[in-house]
């Protein structure tokens, strides 16, 4: 096998498709994922993982008595499962004795070839234990650098199709100490879309943004993500995270972004409208973004509410800085939204921070109350120094 050849396993969009039909509130989508889920376990022989989703223990599996079967989430066809555990046992028996072989007859790098081949299938089915197992044993046993990255970088999409935080940021830190040892150019844009796409799993917009509009140009992480899917969160990052003059330059204004655009309007509307202060279209793209960009993805979705605030602070701040009073009426004219709702959103922003500003209710204003940017570094040092004294202190305690 070639190490330039990156393999799509395990398959990503199946555990989309999986969360899309775990959540009630998108039962809409419920019918097209549960039949692209199926067609996926098919296609890839996915015996161990069909097994689990369909509530059944597997058979090789020691469970005490009062142990219970894990929830189903698909109807168990009893006929399918033996079918796909046929073709795994079968497939794995001449894995097995190709590995065999080539321990007997070959050398280094055809066992380590052998290796890998057996880690893939069972990273392919959904064999959740064992193909980590297998790459953990094949990473050891593998000489180039090039295949241990690649090898490090397959575990890091077994964490995220799993779910499992603290393997992705393990072998994030494997794949980058290797790739530090003399990692390629390819290898390195690779990771910057992987390390983006984690911390844009962790609510660091800012951070996993930049990562990713350094990697539009470069993008090869087919692997792990869609290149469509890859710009859509370019957006959605940026948008938030960029300053307006950046926004324009990298994300409005890149051949790689308004290519894809037509496929995705929304995201366009979302960005423009923000850009070109037309505050009323952008909450109507924000509201609809969030139904059908947000909370259907598996990585943004527990970070919608926070996003979708946010957004909104943003588009309230921008519009702010423009002016030194707003009427309240045209403060919600300006967003589409009745003054009600305007006074009640601004006055929570206003009590946690978050707005430079002042409600009027007499005149019906607001008013913004621009802070020094002295007094502002002026008191960022004083709660620092403040810290530090505390610090200081008990340290001289426990010495003295």
């Amino acid at each position: 096998m070639s190490d330039d050849v990156v393999l799509p396993i395990p398959n990503l969009s199946l555990a989309q498709n999986l969360f899309t039909i775990s959540q009630s509130s998108l039962s809409r989508l419920h019918d097209d994922a549960r039949k692209a889920l199926l067609e996926g376990i098919k296609e890839n022989e996915m015996g161990p993982w069909y097994r689990s989703l369909t509530g059944q223990v597997a058979s090789d599996t020691v469970s005490s008595p009062s142990s219970s079967s894990p929830p189903a989430v698909l109807p168990l066809d009893a006929a399918l499962l033996a079918d796909l555990e046929k073709k795994n046992k079968e497939a794995l028996e001449k894995l097995d004795e190709r590995l065999k072989h080539a321990q007997e007859t070959e050398g280094e790098s055809e066992i380590s070839d052998a290796l890998r081949g057996r880690a893939n299938y069972l990273t392919k089915i959904g064999d959740k234990v064992r193909c980590v197992c297998a790459f953990l044993g094949v990473l050891g046993k593998t000489p180039g650098l090039g295949s241990r990255i690649d090898i490090a970088l397959t575990l890091v999409r077994i964490a995220f199709f799993w779910g499992n935080t603290e393997d992705i940021t393990k072998y994030l830190s494997k794949a980058e100490t290797l790739i530090e040892e003399g990692g390629d150019w390819d290898r390195r844009n690779r990771l910057k879309v992987y390390r983006g796409l984690y911390l844009l799993s962790i609510r660091q917009f800012k951070t996993g943004g930049d990562l990713f509009i350094d990697a539009l140009s470069t993008f090869t992480a087919t692997e792990l993500i869609s290149y469509n899917d890859f710009v859509g969160m370019t957006v959605i990052a940026g948008v938030l995270g960029l300053s307006r003059v950046d926004l324009k330059k990298k994300i409005i204004s890149a051949s790689e972004v308004n290519q894809v655009l037509p496929e995705i309007p929304l995201l366009g509307e979302l960005m423009n409208n923000l850009y070109a202060c037309h505050y009323d279209k952008f909450f109507r793209a924000l509201a609809e973004l969030e139904q059908t960009h947000l909370l259907p993805s598996r990585i943004l979705a527990p970070h919608t509410r926070y996003y979708v605030r946010e957004m909104r602070i943003l588009a309230y701040t921008q519009l702010l800085e423009s002016y030194r009073s707003l009427t309240l009426e045209s403060l919600g004219g300006a967003f589409g939204v009745s003054v009600e709702f305007i006074d009640n959103e601004i006055s929570r922003f206003i009590a946690a921070g978050r707005l430079h500003c002042t409600i009027d209710k007499v005149h019906g204003t607001v008013d913004t109350t621009r802070p020094l940017k002295k007094a502002a570094q002026y008191e960022t040092v004083i709660k620092h120094g403040d810290v530090l004294l505390n610090e200081v202190q008990r340290l001289a305690k426990v010495l003295y």
